[in-house]
């Protein structure tokens, strides 16, 4: 009787949640190859992209209880390190390791002063270094030549090749990857070392939980994978300057699928970037307010609605019906 019931529960899981997810994995996959229209690529292709950011960020203020402000600042680095290696005559393949492993180090490296901050400080503390990188890329011209003028504007060497669907496999496999990433450190002793932190970190460290490796670790995280996207989009780009690469868009642009989707929740940032996408297209033609509107909307949610659309679903009596037929 017990080997039925556990071969039961196998066939549920797999039933129920493995066996549906590698089969959108793979119509997604196929996507291009069935020849669906180039504008349905471009939305995945931005889709999975702001998603890998907010799995990040929401790893970081949803679960660790960091309000980090500086996506930029890893979108930018990673991205420019790419871009200055194809310059050298690196593959840029190479330079997307390279620039996830640069943004990486920066984020560790960063570490050591804002994690002496905390709450407000700290927020305030990431959002100045995005800032402080622009400056630096506009006076400092990393290749061709002599140190002179503003605004470093490269375009990425060696991807005129690269075919839209390559592109679009590259944002998906970071996409689909930030999804398990995310589930595997929730289920894991560190995703509930994390969750300890966020409710009371003096109440965690007294438990024993090492407080400060633990957000170190998930502030590395983020930076590797937030990065890396940043390197796909530029691939994609083909141009990367300053004042894009480091600018508050980014910020807003994560802040928005997370919050909008519910922070704190798995779901909320696939349902937040569903929004985000739709929004970006929506607004294109309102680039001078864009922003504005943006941030009205952000202010919104996060009045009426402070737990996002997923914290509302899941009080709901349907929710929780769902919820205990599948489990």
């Amino acid at each position: 009787m017990a080997a039925r019931g556990a071969m039961k529960a196998i066939f549920s899981r797999l039933l129920g949640g493995v066996i549906p997810s590698i089969a959108v994995i793979v119509v997604l996959a196929l996507l291009p190859i069935i020849g669906v229209p180039r504008v349905w690529l471009l939305y995945l292709f931005l889709f999975f992209l702001y998603l890998s950011m907010a799995n990040m960020w929401n790893l970081l203020a949803g679960y660790s209880g960091l309000i980090s402000l500086c996506p930029a600042a890893f979108i930018g680095l990673a991205g420019y390190t790419m871009t200055v290696m194809t310059w050298l005559g690196i593959p840029y393949y190479v330079g997307i390791i390279s620039g996830s492993i640069v943004s990486a180090l920066f984020a560790m490296l960063m570490s050591i002063p804002v994690f002496r901050l905390k709450g407000i400080y700290f927020a305030i503390g990431t959002l100045v270094v995005p800032e402080i990188l622009r400056f630096v890329f506009l006076l400092w011209k990393p290749v061709g030549g002599a140190i002179y003028g503003r605004g470093a504007g490269y375009t990425v060497k060696g991807v005129a090749e690269v075919s839209q669907s390559q592109i679009y496999w590259s944002a998906l496999a970071i996409g689909i990857g930030s999804i398990f990433l995310i589930r595997y450190i929730l289920r894991s002793k560190l995703g509930r070392g994390l969750a300890a932190i966020r409710d009371n970190d003096g109440t965690a460290a007294s438990c024993g939980i090492n407080v400060f490796n633990l957000k170190l670790f998930s502030f590395v995280i983020a930076g590797f994978v937030t990065g890396m996207a940043g390197t796909i989009f530029y691939i994609y780009s083909g141009y990367i300057e300053p004042n894009s690469a480091f600018s508050l868009q980014w910020l807003i642009t994560i802040m928005l699928a997370t919050v909008i989707g519910g922070e704190g929740t798995e779901e909320g940032p696939i349902v937040g970037t569903i929004i985000v996408v739709f929004l970006y297209f929506f607004l294109a033609g309102y680039a001078e307010i864009s922003l504005i509107i943006q941030g009205i909307i952000l202010v919104g949610i996060m009045l009426l609605a402070p737990q996002g659309i997923m914290g509302f679903v899941r009080k709901t009596r349907p929710y929780q019906s769902l919820l205990k037929f599948v489990t």
